[in-house]
């Protein structure tokens, strides 16, 4: 049974960072992409970034570029989301996200989904 855990969501004021974490387990996960997405309140889930299962190929949604770094440990089945100068607009449910394809991952085909935590980022 696969999960993902995720945890380091909170509340941050604009400017501020975040680091999300998200805990494998029930799979092999150095042979699976991993990915975050997050859902506003009123809009549909989209595409954060992600990384192969080497690490090797990594891709970002343009409205977080040079702002959020994706990285994994395959040691530890851990893919942590580092979020650096937040906006109000970041603020959503982010999910972890795991793809057996790196393209069909980044696209949304998504095989598991964590349970989400919670990003708030007031002005």
């Amino acid at each position: 049974q696969v999960q993902l855990v995720e945890s380091g969501g909170g509340l941050v004021q604009a400017g501020g960072s975040l680091r999300l974490s998200c805990a494998a387990s029930g799979l092999t996960f150095s042979t699976y992409s991993m990915g975050w997405f997050r859902q506003a309140p009123g809009k549909e889930r989209e595409f954060v970034a992600a990384t192969s299962w080497s690490g090797g190929r990594i891709s970002y949604a343009d409205s977080v570029k040079g702002r959020f770094t994706i990285s994994r440990d395959n040691a530890k089945n851990t893919v942590v989301l580092q979020m650096n100068s937040l906006k109000p607009e970041d603020t959503a449910v982010y999910y972890c996200a795991v793809g057996r394809d790196y393209r069909d991952l980044v696209l949304g085909g998504v095989d598991y989904w964590g349970k989400g935590t919670l990003v708030t980022v007031s002005s």
